[in-house]
């Protein structure tokens, strides 16, 4: 059974930074891509960072420049920095992991950015 739990989440002022983690337990027969999605109350889950196999990622418009992802193959796991935060990113963010048939999710963690 695969399993995902994020940490780190937090409120933090404008101009501030977090770091979320997601560890991955379970087996996967093979990753395509990971990295997180973001959900802000009354909008749609939104894409915000994803890797595929070949260590490229495809980020947001919103967040090309402020967030970094990055795996680490020995512990599983798959961090999202997050710098230079606005309000604008105030959301539950969610790490996910996808196999050829499958979409994995974690159960959300709540990032708050105060003004």
């Amino acid at each position: 059974q695969v399993q995902l739990v994020e940490s780190g989440g937090g409120s933090v002022q404008a101009g501030g930074t977090l770091r979320l983690s997601c560890l991955v337990s379970g087996s996967i027969f093979r990753v395509n891509t990971m990295g997180w999605y973001r959900q802000a109350p009354g909008k749609q889950r939104e894409l915000v960072a994803m890797q595929n196999s070949e260590d490229i990622t495809n980020y947001a418009d919103s967040v090309k420049g402020r967030f970094t992802v990055s795996r680490d193959n020995s512990r599983n796991t798959v961090d999202l920095q997050m710098n230079s935060l606005n309000v604008e990113d105030t959301a539950v963010y969610y790490c996910t992991v996808r196999d050829p048939s499958n979409a994995y999710w974690g159960q959300g963690t709540q990032v708050t950015v105060s003004s």
